[in-house]
């Protein structure tokens, strides 16, 4: 693979790390003392200063990763993808993070018919 490609899938990772600890990371807020009473708009406030990190990956990474713009793929390449790192980076930040998920049988199946 190319180091354009390479990049390209780094920079998407990276963006994925961030939009998933800022879609879902809040969720833990709850069991740290400094946030427990944080309203509603803190938290969306917080999410979106996260949020903030993804863009500045995600936008690049798509941009030059784009065949229209040089780079190695097509826009439904990219945006596959981009759909099997956001999953991927999901299920291990679950299990991570949030212990008390497991994984079924029918979530393994629905990752091989993604990968």
């Amino acid at each position: 693979m190319k180091l354009k490609a390479l990049l390209v899938i780094l920079g998407l990772i990276i963006s994925n790390s961030f939009m998933t600890m800022a879609w879902y990371g809040h969720l833990k807020f709850s069991e740290w003392k400094w946030s427990q009473k944080l309203g509603l708009l803190a938290i969306i406030l917080i999410s979106w200063g996260i949020a903030f990190f993804e863009y500045l990956f995600q936008v690049p990474a798509n941009h030059y990763g784009f065949k229209g713009n040089g780079g190695p793929f097509s826009l439904l390449q990219l945006k596959v993808i981009q759909e099997v790192i956001t999953l991927s980076i999901f299920a291990v930040f679950t299990f991570v993070f949030f212990k008390s998920e497991t994984i079924r049988w029918n979530h393994l199946v629905a990752f091989f018919y993604l990968y």
